[in-house]
């Protein structure tokens, strides 16, 4: 008997609810298990660099994405704040963003709660200004001129915290003036723009659906509610999500190799990365559905783990059989592999970020051997006698407070109303 793991496409609705919010948690954790890597091997300055790099390679790609997937056509601040809640950058309250709009272009927003700075906070001033100042003033403008290329984000107060309980984490201004030069694209997400990842064909949204929304073209919403959507808009949203994802590593990718002293380093840190967010959001994935730990469970977290997906452009499977046997068939010729990415990592001897989805899901899991057939490597995933302890690199990533973070009910989502229009 053979059972091939769902894709996003094969879930109900209130799965996807589930699913959409940690995947988008997935993403914010990429970084927490890049970023120790390169600080080792360069220091701190250079990852502040690496990171200013990939998020404005990737960002103005996949914000226009999910701006063109979701009808949000405008170029406001309230279009740019509804990109915002769907960005892999903002996950909803781990990075609790609390939005004001004064009129169309004019508003502003401050962090609640900021999971980043909770991670960063503990190694001290100079790594929170790396990440507060150095990080984000570039890489919020890369993000805003999505939509409007004359909009600027501006501190009103910002971390280091002084004193050091200070809330909200932080607050920033948003303008948009007809009179200001616009920004020009960043040359890495020009070339973005161009990959198989950037100009990828994902599900459609039925628009004619009843079971929820359909798109965002009407008001902002303080906390989004993912179960007020449709499903087809679900699956389309997870899909891009994940995409999100596989930009970003590619941006990570093209600006370490700018620093890196050889190949092998670069693929070196790359793995590396790989490794720690696989089995960190594997983790996630199991625990948030509630999937069990065996062969059954496994499939589905690979069926459905971002750095694998979106299915369009890995083109990754998984197949249960005799209920005994994962076997995770990885095309050759998909258009991830086109791109370079993450999914070129994985061969017969390098398959370290398969194992560590297979022990997140259940130490005893092991990844029992591979073999090229028909296009494709194929690689099989069996119960092993003893326990497998977890890798070193998802064990770095779990530093991150996002690895234990808990989304809570907020009930459903309220309209933010315009100051400019309150009487």
């Amino acid at each position: 008997m053979t059972r091939t793991a769902p894709s996003y496409a094969d879930l109900e609705r209130d799965r996807l609810a589930i699913l959409v919010p940690e995947l988008l948690l997935s993403g914010q954790m990429i970084d927490r298990s890049g970023m120790a890597h390169l600080i080792s091997a360069f220091g701190r300055e250079v990852m502040g660099q690496i990171a200013i790099e990939e998020w404005m390679a990737a960002s103005p790609v996949y914000t226009h994405r999910m701006r063109t997937a979701l009808g949000i056509d405008g170029d406001g601040v309230e279009d740019m704040f509804k990109c915002l809640q769907l960005d892999i950058g903002a996950p909803p309250q781990f990075m609790d963003f609390r939005y004001t709009v004064e009129d169309k272009y004019h508003g502003s927003f401050f962090l609640q709660h900021c999971g980043a700075l909770m991670d960063v906070e503990p190694m001290g001033d100079d790594y929170v200004t790396t990440m507060c100042h150095d990080i984000e003033d570039p890489t919020f403008d890369a993000t805003a001129i999505a939509t409007n290329r004359r909009a600027r984000i501006r501190p009103i107060h910002r971390p280091p915290r002084r004193p050091v309980d200070r809330m909200p984490h932080c607050e920033w201004t948003v303008t948009i003036e007809p009179d200001r030069d616009e920004l020009p694209l960043p040359a890495d997400a020009e070339e973005m723009f161009t990959t198989r990842a950037g100009v990828l064909s994902l599900s459609a949204i039925d628009a004619s659906a009843t079971d929820g929304w359909v798109d965002y073209r009407g008001h902002l919403v303080e906390d989004l509610q993912f179960r007020e959507w449709s499903r087809t808009a679900l699956v389309r949203i997870a899909e891009e999500v994940a995409l999100q994802h596989q930009l970003l590593s590619l941006g990570f990718l093209k600006s370490l190799r700018r620093v890196a002293e050889s190949d092998d380093q670069v693929t070196e840190i790359f793995r590396k990365q790989l490794v720690g967010i696989a089995g960190l959001a594997a983790d996630r994935l199991r625990q948030a559905l509630d999937l069990d730990a065996d062969v059954h469970g496994l499939a589905t977290v690979i069926g459905l783990h971002p750095v694998l997906g979106p299915g369009q452009y890995t083109g990754v499977t998984a197949q249960v059989r005799d209920d005994a046997v994962v076997v995770v068939r990885i095309p050759q010729d998909s258009d991830a592999v086109a791109d370079g990415g993450w999914i070129t990592l994985l061969d017969a001897d390098h398959l370290e970020p398969l194992q560590a989805i297979a022990t997140a899901v259940d130490p005893y899991l092991v990844v029992s051997g591979a073999e090229s057939t028909d296009g494709a490597l194929e690689v099989t995933v069996v119960r092993g006698d003893a326990a497998i302890k977890e890798p070193g690199e998802v064990a770095v990533a779990r530093f991150s407070s996002g690895a234990a973070f808990e989304f809570t009910d907020r009930g459903r989502s309220i309209p933010i109303t315009p100051i400019s229009s309150v009487v």
